[in-house]
C-alpha cells in the first residue's frame, strides 16, 4: 500500500474563509483505490513554504506520493508549479500533459492549467487543480497507473512492459 500525502494550496482556505473541498476529493478518491493517507496540509499561496513542505516531506520518507490541489492557475498568488519545481529533482511531463490531454475533452480551459509533475528522492509529485470537480476529473483519469508508477520509482516493479 502507497502512501500519500496531500497538500492544499489556497489563502482563504489556510485563513479559515473556505472549506478544503479539492482535498476531501483527493483522499476520497486515493483511498477508495487502495492508498493511504498519512500526511494532508493546508498551506497559503506561498511558494517558500510549499516547496520547504514537499521536500520535507520527501527528505524523511513520509510518503511515496505527494498529490497537491490548487495554485495552478493564472492568478499572481498562483505558484504551486514553480514550488513543486524547486522541491523537484527530475521533472515528469508525461503525467500533467496526460491530465490536460483529457480535460481538454470537456472543457478547453484545461490548457490553462500550468500543474507539473516531479520527483524527488523516492516521492511522485503531482499537482492537481483546485476545483473538486476538476480535481475528481484529473485524479480518476491518472489512477490507475500510480501504482506501477510508484513501483518503479521504489525498485518493486522492474519493467514498463504490459503482460
Amino acid at each position: 500500500m502507497f502512501e500519500v500525502a496531500i497538500i492544499t494550496s489556497s489563502d482563504s482556505g489556510y485563513r479559515g474563509e473556505r472549506e478544503d473541498k479539492s482535498g476531501l476529493a483527493i483522499r476520497k478518491i486515493v483511498e477508495e483505490n487502495g492508498f493511504k493517507v498519512v500526511h494532508k496540509i493546508l498551506l497559503p499561496d506561498e511558494k517558500n513554504m510549499l516547496s520547504a513542505e514537499m521536500k520535507r516531506i520527501c527528505d524523511e520518507n513520509i510518503a511515496d506520493l505527494i498529490l497537491t490541489t490548487g495554485g495552478t492557475g493564472f492568478s499572481p498568488r498562483d505558484c504551486m508549479p514553480e514550488a513543486t519545481l524547486e522541491a523537484g529533482e527530475r521533472v515528469v511531463p508525461g503525467i500533467p500533459e496526460a491530465m490536460r490531454a483529457y480535460s481538454l475533452q470537456f472543457t478547453k480551459r484545461a490548457m490553462l492549467s500550468r500543474a507539473v509533475a516531479v520527483i524527488r528522492k523516492k516521492t511522485l509529485i503531482i499537482n492537481l487543480p483546485g476545483s473538486p470537480k476538476a480535481v475528481t476529473e484529473y485524479l480518476e483519469y491518472i489512477i490507475t497507473e500510480l501504482d506501477h508508477a510508484l513501483g518503479i520509482l521504489k525498485g518493486e516493479v522492474s519493467n514498463c512492459a504490459r503482460k
